[in-house]
């Protein structure tokens, strides 16, 4: 970050298909796991089948008495969210009422698609149409949604449910905002927080990125965009950066990061995990018809956020590329890398994580961050779940396909989105 104060992580959390925690989560990564498995999802392409989900969180713990009756307008994603947030305050052993309310800032991604389908309405309608001949009834239909349909369906789908909720439950009344939209605003928000930190506007910044991607509709509408694995290899065909990659496969998670001024965390001795130097934003607006990709959508992200932080490319320990598996973006990113690579005559590991819990929209964003700094912090270069051999324009690269030793203490995240929109974040972990 541009100014004199400088931004540490103190807390983290995940919740995804792999478990529940940091440690969990990074204990599966380094084992070579996927939290990916067949679903059993009758009417369905055989593809759909194939997401993840994640097992045991049903209902947040550790709600305030006086918000117990608001839980039930939390969408899936808001519930993964909260849970992952929670964990990072537990995590970063701070005292929130030492830090006055208009202090702590919060940012919350969403890509939260649980509701967009409206399968919740289809017992309601079944019985309005139980004699299709006459038409549909409407006073069945009436009545049917009185009883079958959950009142708060428009509450859970509207995109700022978890903001508004963590924001009365642990009272953050300084900076914020909440974004909505698919990747990269996980990093976005991560960001802004940093930001705030920065400028000195708050003590304590909470970045949060939720998402749930793995009901039938969005998957519907993703595998219309020809963004989704075909999956003829199970919980394998997701291969980022391989050549014969053909798609994500999405799943479902919560990621949340907690920032504050290295000062202040020393001063009150806090376990300082790593210090974000720089972020690059960047759009590059795609040439052709069509969903296409730019032909380096990353480039000058990842420049710009080196450029922030004054790290040379030649002293990263690894990029983690966003790596979605898909045919241009997978390409358009390495042609991205290689190029900076090439200019400053670097060779540095390149490991891509989304394989391990399937794409999980803003939640991904956060949670590629936060193994990078588990990552970092035990000195190792991730593998790339699946990947097997690169294209033959990028053979001369160094695709990390097991985890391995890393050379160095930074790393850099990237993130991009539909459209050229791209974010990257440069980190540093602690000092070994």
């Amino acid at each position: 970050m541009s100014s004199s104060r400088r931004v540490v992580v103190t807390g983290m959390g995940l919740v995804t298909p792999l478990g529940k925690g940091v440690e969990a989560n990074w204990k599966s990564v380094l084992a070579g796991q996927t939290g990916i498995e067949r679903h059993e999802r009758p009417g369905c392409p055989e593809h759909f089948q194939f997401f993840g989900r994640v097992e045991g969180v049903e209902r947040p713990e550790g709600i305030p008495p006086k918000l117990a009756g608001q839980v039930r307008f939390l969408n899936r994603g808001a519930v993964l969210g909260f849970e992952a947030a929670m964990e990072a305050l537990r995590n970063a052993g701070i005292d929130l009422a030492s830090v006055p309310r208009e202090r702590r800032s919060l940012f919350l991604a969403s890509g939260d698609l649980t509701k967009i389908g409206c399968e919740f309405m289809h017992p309601a309608i079944k019985d309005a149409i139980k004699n299709a001949g006459k038409g549909a009834d409407r006073l069945a239909l009436n009545k049917s949604l009185m009883d079958k349909v959950n009142p708060f369906f428009l509450l859970e789908s509207i995109s700022n449910n978890l903001f508004s909720f963590l924001s009365a439950a642990l009272e953050f009344m300084g900076p914020n905002t909440s974004l909505a939209s698919l990747s990269p605003c996980g990093a976005h928000t991560l960001e802004l927080a940093c930001r705030r930190i920065a400028a000195g506007e708050a003590d304590i910044a909470l970045a949060v990125g939720c998402g749930c991607w793995i009901t039938e509709i969005p998957m519907f509408e993703m595998d219309g965009l020809g963004i989704l694995s075909r999956c003829k290899h199970g919980p394998a065909s997701f291969r980022p950066l391989d050549r014969a990659r053909d798609g994500f496969i999405p799943a479902e998670g919560g990621a949340a990061v907690l920032v504050e001024d290295s000062e202040r965390a020393i001063a009150r001795g806090a376990r300082i995990l790593a210090e974000i130097k720089g972020s690059g934003n960047c759009i590059e607006p795609p040439r052709g018809k069509g969903l296409s990709v730019p032909a380096e959508v990353s480039k000058n992200s990842i420049r710009t956020a080196l450029a922030e932080g004054a790290v040379d490319v030649r002293d990263l320990a690894f990029i983690c590329p966003h790596g979605s598996g898909t045919r241009k973006g997978d390409r358009s990113e390495l042609n991205s890398i290689r190029a900076i690579l090439e200019a400053e005559g670097g060779n540095v590991p390149v490991c891509a994580l989304k394989a391990y819990t399937g794409h999980m929209g803003a939640a991904s964003d956060i949670c590629e961050v936060i193994l990078g700094i588990e990552a970092i912090n035990e000195g190792v270069v991730p593998g790339t779940l699946n990947f097997s051999m690169t294209e033959p324009a990028f053979e001369g690269m160094d695709i990390s396909a097991s985890a391995r030793k890393a050379a160095g203490r930074s790393f850099v995240s990237v993130s991009y989105g539909i459209m050229g929109q791209c974010s990257s974040v440069l980190v540093e972990g602690r000092a070994n």
